[in-house]
Protein backbone atom coordinates (compact mmCIF):
# COMPACT_ATOMS: atom_id res chain seq x y z
CA UNK A 1 0.00 0.00 0.00
CA UNK A 2 2.07 3.06 -1.60
CA UNK A 3 1.51 6.44 0.72
CA UNK A 4 -1.29 7.87 -0.86
CA UNK A 5 -3.30 4.80 -0.36
CA UNK A 6 -2.35 5.22 3.30
CA UNK A 7 -3.15 8.68 3.29
CA UNK A 8 -6.65 7.52 1.24
CA UNK A 9 -7.51 4.65 3.48
CA UNK A 10 -7.18 7.31 6.67
CA UNK A 11 -9.76 9.63 4.88
CA UNK A 12 -12.21 7.31 4.16
CA UNK A 13 -12.07 5.85 7.67
CA UNK A 14 -12.22 9.60 8.60
CA UNK A 15 -15.29 10.28 6.19
CA UNK A 16 -17.56 7.49 8.19
CA UNK A 17 -17.03 9.56 10.96
CA UNK A 18 -14.74 7.44 12.77
CA UNK A 19 -11.75 8.55 14.68
CA UNK A 20 -8.52 6.73 14.05
CA UNK A 21 -6.92 4.74 15.67
CA UNK A 22 -3.41 3.13 14.96
CA UNK A 23 -2.09 0.28 17.68
CA UNK A 24 1.43 0.15 18.03
CA UNK A 25 3.06 -3.18 18.68
CA UNK A 26 6.74 -4.53 19.12
CA UNK A 27 7.59 -7.20 16.20
CA UNK A 28 8.12 -10.35 17.66
CA UNK A 29 8.19 -10.16 21.39
CA UNK A 30 6.34 -13.36 21.24
CA UNK A 31 7.41 -14.82 18.26
CA UNK A 32 6.28 -14.36 14.65
CA UNK A 33 3.32 -16.69 14.51
CA UNK A 34 1.58 -14.92 17.55
CA UNK A 35 2.37 -11.75 15.67
CA UNK A 36 0.63 -13.03 12.88
CA UNK A 37 -2.25 -13.69 14.46
CA UNK A 38 -2.05 -10.46 16.53
CA UNK A 39 -1.79 -8.28 13.48
CA UNK A 40 -5.04 -10.12 12.03
CA UNK A 41 -7.17 -9.71 15.50
CA UNK A 42 -6.46 -6.03 15.13
CA UNK A 43 -7.45 -5.55 11.35
CA UNK A 44 -10.45 -7.62 12.36
CA UNK A 45 -11.44 -4.85 15.50
CA UNK A 46 -10.97 -2.37 12.52
CA UNK A 47 -8.14 -0.40 13.47
CA UNK A 48 -6.65 2.12 10.80
CA UNK A 49 -3.26 1.02 10.57
CA UNK A 50 -0.97 -0.84 12.78
CA UNK A 51 2.25 0.47 14.08
CA UNK A 52 4.92 -2.10 13.90
CA UNK A 53 8.17 -1.19 16.07
CA UNK A 54 11.36 -2.96 15.46
CA UNK A 55 12.92 -3.91 18.19
CA UNK A 56 16.67 -2.18 18.98
CA UNK A 57 19.25 -1.69 21.62
CA UNK A 58 18.84 2.01 22.22
CA UNK A 59 15.26 3.08 22.39
CA UNK A 60 15.41 6.60 22.92
CA UNK A 61 11.89 7.06 22.21
CA UNK A 62 10.20 4.36 23.92
CA UNK A 63 9.23 4.06 27.56
CA UNK A 64 9.75 0.88 30.35
CA UNK A 65 6.86 -1.20 29.04
CA UNK A 66 8.01 -0.88 25.39
CA UNK A 67 11.55 -1.89 26.01
CA UNK A 68 11.14 -5.06 27.82
CA UNK A 69 8.88 -6.12 24.96
CA UNK A 70 12.26 -5.27 22.71
CA UNK A 71 14.10 -6.48 24.72
CA UNK A 72 12.57 -9.89 24.82
CA UNK A 73 12.15 -9.35 20.96
CA UNK A 74 16.18 -9.15 20.54
CA UNK A 75 16.79 -11.94 22.86
CA UNK A 76 14.63 -14.11 20.04
CA UNK A 77 17.19 -12.85 17.50
CA UNK A 78 14.50 -10.69 16.09
CA UNK A 79 15.92 -7.94 13.40
CA UNK A 80 15.03 -5.33 10.78
CA UNK A 81 15.79 -7.67 8.11
CA UNK A 82 13.67 -10.63 9.77
CA UNK A 83 10.79 -8.57 10.20
CA UNK A 84 10.38 -7.46 6.53
CA UNK A 85 10.93 -10.86 5.67
CA UNK A 86 8.00 -12.05 7.82
CA UNK A 87 5.57 -9.56 6.43
CA UNK A 88 7.09 -10.45 2.72
CA UNK A 89 5.84 -14.05 3.48
CA UNK A 90 2.38 -12.64 5.20
CA UNK A 91 0.66 -11.47 1.85
CA UNK A 92 -3.11 -11.50 3.42
CA UNK A 93 -3.07 -8.57 5.70
CA UNK A 94 -5.23 -5.69 4.52
CA UNK A 95 -4.60 -2.81 6.13
CA UNK A 96 -1.63 -0.22 6.14
CA UNK A 97 1.53 -0.76 8.19
CA UNK A 98 3.74 1.68 9.10
CA UNK A 99 7.41 0.28 10.53
CA UNK A 100 9.16 2.09 13.74
CA UNK A 101 12.45 1.99 14.10
CA UNK A 102 15.75 4.03 14.63
CA UNK A 103 18.10 5.19 11.96
CA UNK A 104 21.02 2.84 12.89
CA UNK A 105 19.19 -0.53 12.15
CA UNK A 106 18.24 1.38 8.90
CA UNK A 107 22.09 2.68 8.01
CA UNK A 108 23.17 -1.35 8.68
CA UNK A 109 20.64 -2.65 6.32
CA UNK A 110 21.25 -0.03 3.77
CA UNK A 111 19.41 3.09 2.73
CA UNK A 112 18.04 2.02 -0.40
CA UNK A 113 17.90 -1.40 -0.10
CA UNK A 114 15.97 -0.97 2.94
CA UNK A 115 13.23 1.45 0.95
CA UNK A 116 13.33 -1.20 -1.86
CA UNK A 117 12.32 -3.58 0.69
CA UNK A 118 9.44 -1.79 2.06
CA UNK A 119 8.00 -1.64 -1.33
CA UNK A 120 8.34 -5.08 -2.08
CA UNK A 121 6.62 -6.25 0.95
CA UNK A 122 3.86 -3.38 0.79
CA UNK A 123 5.14 -1.20 4.03
CA UNK A 124 3.04 1.83 3.59
CA UNK A 125 5.01 4.49 5.76
CA UNK A 126 8.37 4.81 8.13
CA UNK A 127 9.09 6.25 11.16
CA UNK A 128 11.85 7.26 12.28
CA UNK A 129 12.53 9.26 15.16
CA UNK A 130 15.93 9.97 16.00
CA UNK A 131 16.63 10.97 12.56
CA UNK A 132 15.81 15.71 12.62
CA UNK A 133 13.76 17.38 9.99
CA UNK A 134 17.40 19.02 9.03
CA UNK A 135 18.69 15.56 7.77
CA UNK A 136 15.97 13.37 6.80
CA UNK A 137 17.31 13.99 3.09
CA UNK A 138 19.50 10.97 4.17
CA UNK A 139 16.32 8.40 4.17
CA UNK A 140 13.49 10.71 2.33
CA UNK A 141 15.12 10.91 -1.00
CA UNK A 142 15.02 6.60 -0.94
CA UNK A 143 11.82 6.95 1.05
CA UNK A 144 10.19 9.36 -1.94
CA UNK A 145 11.80 6.57 -4.77
CA UNK A 146 9.94 4.01 -3.50
CA UNK A 147 6.12 5.54 -2.30
CA UNK A 148 7.12 5.21 1.17
CA UNK A 149 5.68 7.64 3.48
CA UNK A 150 8.02 9.60 6.18
CA UNK A 151 5.89 10.17 9.13
CA UNK A 152 7.11 12.79 10.82
CA UNK A 153 6.84 13.81 14.16
CA UNK A 154 5.71 17.39 16.34
CA UNK A 155 6.74 18.10 19.27
CA UNK A 156 4.70 19.91 21.97
CA UNK A 157 8.22 21.58 22.38
CA UNK A 158 8.02 22.71 18.48
CA UNK A 159 7.80 26.24 17.92
CA UNK A 160 5.90 27.73 15.39
CA UNK A 161 8.25 28.18 12.72
CA UNK A 162 9.28 24.40 12.88
CA UNK A 163 5.58 23.62 13.29
CA UNK A 164 5.22 24.93 9.95
CA UNK A 165 7.92 23.45 8.31
CA UNK A 166 6.77 20.08 9.69
CA UNK A 167 3.14 20.65 8.86
CA UNK A 168 4.45 21.06 5.11
CA UNK A 169 6.27 18.40 4.60
CA UNK A 170 4.35 16.15 6.63
CA UNK A 171 3.14 12.77 4.23
CA UNK A 172 0.68 9.81 5.30
CA UNK A 173 0.01 11.17 9.12
CA UNK A 174 1.42 13.56 11.06
CA UNK A 175 2.25 12.01 14.83
CA UNK A 176 1.51 14.18 17.17
CA UNK A 177 3.64 13.49 20.43
CA UNK A 178 1.26 14.59 23.01
CA UNK A 179 3.79 14.39 26.29
CA UNK A 180 7.21 15.85 26.86
CA UNK A 181 9.21 12.34 27.24
CA UNK A 182 9.33 8.82 26.16
CA UNK A 183 6.10 6.72 25.64
CA UNK A 184 4.46 5.30 28.40
CA UNK A 185 0.63 5.75 30.16
CA UNK A 186 -0.70 8.84 31.82
CA UNK A 187 -3.50 9.50 33.79
CA UNK A 188 -4.29 13.09 31.97
CA UNK A 189 -2.70 15.69 29.31
CA UNK A 190 -2.84 19.04 30.06
CA UNK A 191 -4.95 22.04 28.57
CA UNK A 192 -1.95 23.13 26.26
CA UNK A 193 -2.01 19.35 24.05
CA UNK A 194 -5.10 20.43 23.10
CA UNK A 195 -4.51 23.91 22.14
CA UNK A 196 -1.23 21.97 20.52
CA UNK A 197 -3.18 19.20 18.80
CA UNK A 198 -5.71 22.28 17.39
CA UNK A 199 -3.39 24.35 16.09
CA UNK A 200 -1.87 20.80 14.00
CA UNK A 201 -4.80 20.31 12.76
CA UNK A 202 -5.32 23.34 11.63
CA UNK A 203 -2.17 23.15 9.43
CA UNK A 204 -1.65 19.96 8.80
CA UNK A 205 -2.54 18.51 5.01
CA UNK A 206 -2.78 15.01 6.46
CA UNK A 207 -4.07 13.50 9.39
CA UNK A 208 -2.83 14.24 13.01
CA UNK A 209 -3.05 11.55 15.09
CA UNK A 210 -1.83 11.78 18.64
CA UNK A 211 0.56 9.26 20.38
CA UNK A 212 2.46 8.82 23.21
CA UNK A 213 0.51 8.46 26.97
CA UNK A 214 -2.72 7.33 25.47
CA UNK A 215 -4.50 4.43 27.47
CA UNK A 216 -7.73 4.91 27.93
CA UNK A 217 -11.19 5.38 25.17
CA UNK A 218 -12.04 8.64 27.89
CA UNK A 219 -8.15 10.07 26.77
CA UNK A 220 -8.34 8.89 22.87
CA UNK A 221 -11.76 10.35 22.87
CA UNK A 222 -10.95 13.57 24.13
CA UNK A 223 -7.32 13.88 22.19
CA UNK A 224 -9.35 12.65 18.81
CA UNK A 225 -11.82 15.45 19.37
CA UNK A 226 -8.46 18.14 18.95
CA UNK A 227 -7.07 16.26 16.09
CA UNK A 228 -7.96 12.90 13.69
CA UNK A 229 -7.47 10.39 16.11
CA UNK A 230 -5.38 8.68 18.50
CA UNK A 231 -1.51 5.90 18.31
CA UNK A 232 -1.54 3.75 21.21
CA UNK A 233 1.23 1.93 22.33
CA UNK A 234 2.24 0.79 26.06
CA UNK A 235 -1.11 0.48 26.71
CA UNK A 236 -1.84 -2.74 23.91
CA UNK A 237 1.89 -3.93 24.32
CA UNK A 238 0.65 -4.86 28.19
CA UNK A 239 -2.36 -5.76 27.02
CA UNK A 240 -0.81 -8.64 24.28
CA UNK A 241 1.85 -9.77 27.64
CA UNK A 242 -1.21 -10.39 29.58
CA UNK A 243 -2.90 -12.17 26.36
CA UNK A 244 -5.95 -9.85 27.14
CA UNK A 245 -7.37 -9.36 23.66
CA UNK A 246 -10.99 -8.54 24.82
CA UNK A 247 -9.67 -5.68 26.53
CA UNK A 248 -8.10 -4.45 23.17
CA UNK A 249 -11.03 -4.71 21.56
CA UNK A 250 -13.26 -2.85 24.19
CA UNK A 251 -10.07 -0.14 23.68
CA UNK A 252 -10.29 0.14 20.03
CA UNK A 253 -14.01 0.03 19.76
CA UNK A 254 -14.51 2.59 22.37
CA UNK A 255 -11.61 5.20 20.86
CA UNK A 256 -13.27 4.79 17.85
CA UNK A 257 -16.84 5.09 17.94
Amino acid sequence: MSKQKLESYLQAQMNDGKNLFIPYIVAGDHGFDHLKETITFLEDCGVSAIELGIPFSDPVADGPTIQVAGKKALDQGVSLRAVLDFLAEFTERTVPIVLMTYVNPVFAYGIEAFAKRCEEVNVSGVIIPDVPMEEDSLVTTSLQQHNIAFIRLAALTSTEDRIEQITKQSEGFLYAVSVTGTTGARTNHEKRVFNYLHNLKEKSKVAVLAGFGVSTPEQAKELGHACDGVIVGSKIVDLIDQNDFDAIRQLIHKSMS
